[in-house]
């Protein structure tokens, strides 16, 4: 009987304790978090409400200036993959940790003192080192000796370029074109302009990885394959 007194007492005077290691950690914590929360509440117009916008709304700021920016297509000149009106979401972190732009991607870059002051859609057909002409004996576009079928993407009836080329890419630059070539005012039309036509890497914002609206044409933009069998240019990286 003493045995099971000592027991019962021990088991009594051990649930008190248990519970005042509990409410000591997380508490006062808990209760300050919800404190200032309830006095930035209290000091805004609006209350709750307000707040809770004012947070949606910077996490949306955040999102678009450091993630996934959404990009409207002004011109015909990516048809017939992407259309006048339609959404893109870019991918701003698709460049950030050592990958680069590659041959067939699909990017939105900022085309000031290159292509004119504003923001540009144009798909990748070069990068640093390569050797890009136009046209091969049989109409394609060739780059580092390799004829391309760009059929896929190229807008019904227009040919490669109308316009001759033969250029070699510099580093950290790309060579680029709209896959409406007869719509498109690219790389070829600024080739003896600053810079020879071509941007620099680093004005690329991103990769535009969805269409998101119209909701009809919500779709996945993926890099193009045409390119897949291209070798990389002597010292060049990709």
């Amino acid at each position: 009987m003493d045995t099971e007194a000592q027991h019962t007492e021990r088991d009594r005077s051990s649930h008190p304790v248990e519970s005042e290691d509990i409410s000591d950690v997380e508490g006062p914590e808990e209760r300050s978090r919800f404190a200032l929360v309830a006095r930035v509440a209290d000091w805004l117009p609006g209350g709750r409400f307000t707040l809770t916008v004012l947070v949606c709304l910077l996490f949306v700021v955040l999102f678009s200036n450091f993630v996934m920016q959404p990009f409207e297509i002004p011109s015909g000149s990516m048809e017939r993959g992407l259309r006048i009106g339609d959404r893109v979401l870019v991918n701003k972190l698709a460049y950030r940790f050592g990958a680069g732009p590659q041959r067939g991607d699909v990017v939105v870059f900022d085309g000031t003192g290159y292509f004119g002051n504003a923001d540009y859609v144009k798909r990748v057909v070069g990068v640093g080192g390569d050797h890009v002409v136009c046209c091969d004996k049989d109409g394609r576009l060739q780059v580092n000796g390799r004829s391309v079928d760009e059929s896929t993407f190229l807008y019904p009836g227009n040919s490669p370029s109308d316009v001759p080329f033969d250029v070699v890419v510099p580093d950290g630059s790309l060579f680029l074109l709209g896959d409406h070539r007869s719509d498109s005012r690219d790389s070829r039309d600024h080739l003896g302009s600053p810079g020879g036509g071509m941007v620099p890497v680093g004005d690329v914002i991103g990769r535009a990885d969805w269409i998101a609206w119209p909701a009809g044409h919500w779709t996945r933009l993926r890099r193009s394959a045409a390119y897949a069998r291209v070798s990389a240019a002597d010292g060049a990286h990709g």
